[in-house]
């Protein structure tokens, strides 16, 4: 079985003008296009690490020949990354990755929403896109009703990319005047302080 810095090297060095790693990696950079395979399927084309969600294509700047990498590789091994011509440095480059990954998954809750929407015929289910569109956020009722219907129709989706919105003190109340049940259904999609706060409420955990 090949090492870890030896699948790296199998992979990226036939496709670089350089012939050791550190010099190679100074040839590529980040193209700024991703994909979302909607699950976690793919591979990383430079690190063979598998069950990737999101790929982040990096370019040869000589060769002119791509890889699809997750967005660790990215930061592991210095891809460069620009923004307007400008090189960020390592902090800047997660934070600009965090970004695309943020976007995609608010990209991958609309589709989610959108699907819903076509399905029911319903004046709620279409505020509801109009109202994440718009907020980003659902309130505690409303993802409740989001989840249910999700769940019903069999659509495909991930809690825990939705945002659920706890700022106002009514949507405080309503968290904690909701049945057990529909807690536990918007359990992925609390922060670790909401859940906390739930907690405080008499809430529990889902088992």
């Amino acid at each position: 079985m090949s090492t870890y810095p030896q699948r790296v090297a199998d992979n990226i060095l036939p496709l670089s003008q350089a012939e050791t790693l550190p010099e190679a990696f100074g040839e590529w950079y980040f193209t700024g296009i991703t994909e979302d395979h909607e699950q976690a399927i793919e591979e990383c084309e430079l690190c063979n690490q598998e069950q990737l969600r999101y790929h982040f294509k990096i370019k040869n700047k000589n060769t002119h020949k791509h890889l699809w990498i997750g967005s660790q590789c990215i930061i592991k091994f210095k891809v460069a990354v620009f923004e307007d011509d400008r090189l960020l440095d390592e902090k800047e480059t997660k934070k600009k990755l965090n970004s695309l990954i943020k976007k995609m998954r608010f990209t991958s809750c609309m589709n989610a929403l959108r699907q819903l929407a076509q399905k029911e015929n319903h004046n709620i289910l279409d505020n509801a896109l109009d109202f994440y569109q718009k907020n980003k956020y659902l309130t505690p009722k409303l993802s409740f009703v989001i989840f249910w219907r999700l769940k019903s129709h069999g659509i495909d989706h991930s809690p825990s990319f939705f945002k659920v919105s706890l700022k106002r003190d009514k949507y405080k109340n309503d968290l904690r005047e909701m049945e057990p049940h529909r807690v536990h259904l918007i359990w992925p999609a609390l922060t670790s302080s909401q859940r906390k706060l739930a907690l405080s409420m008499g809430h529990s955990a889902p088992p």
